[in-house]
């Protein structure tokens, strides 16, 4: 961004909004309460993570008139709700499943790694005057990261019930991706 360039009222409004909420994620997702269950960890971290989706694309709505964005937006609303409700109730059941200690570590190295770089990529995207442009230059890392943390998940023995919507979210959210590209592309910020 030129120095000379400054930023409208509603993107700065948009975007300070947007700061709060990463930090919220960021806090919730590094201080979940882990245990000796892949699934139960996995659960506990994602959860605050699709909060963060679902608070990010609201944020979007108050701003943007661009009907492509908003239908991707009102679908991660609907969809980030519906997997935290399934989430919630597979918790206390899929925190049976204990893991060994190998495992554990293994597990939890990796998606310290993918957090790092998600909290990153989306605290430091690049940043312009366009809220549809920056939501989506926020939104494709943290999908991203959904995407590998699932992938990690899968790599492990976990509960039963949580392998499909592990998919399920590799699916949507590589969806999603493609779709945020897309529109970038269209508006000159190619990715």
């Amino acid at each position: 961004m030129a120095s000379s360039e400054r930023f409208c009222f509603d993107t700065k409004e948009y975007l300070n909004t947007f700061y709060c909420i990463l930090d919220t994620m960021v806090r919730e997702m590094t201080t979940a309460n882990l245990t000796e269950s892949i699934s139960n960890n996995f659960i506990v971290q994602m959860i605050p993570h699709h909060q963060a989706a679902i608070q990010m694309s609201e944020n979007l709505l108050k701003y943007s008139s661009w009907c492509p964005l908003k239908t991707i937006a009102e679908q991660i609303i609907e969809e980030q709700k519906q997997e935290t409700a399934d989430m919630e109730a597979l918790l206390g059941s899929c925190s049976c499943l204990l893991n060994c200690d190998k495992e554990l570590c293994l597990y939890d190295r990796r998606t310290c790694q993918i957090l790092e770089i998600m909290f990153t990529d989306m605290e430091f995207a690049r940043q312009t005057n366009s809220v549809d442009a920056n939501f989506m230059l926020e939104m494709i890392p943290h999908h991203l990261g959904a995407i590998s943390m699932a992938e990690n998940a899968l790599h492990y023995e976990v509960c039963e019930g949580l392998i499909p919507m592990l998919e399920s979210t590799i699916t949507s959210q590589r969806r999603g991706v493609r779709q945020m590209q897309g529109l970038l592309r269209r508006i000159g910020y190619g990715m």
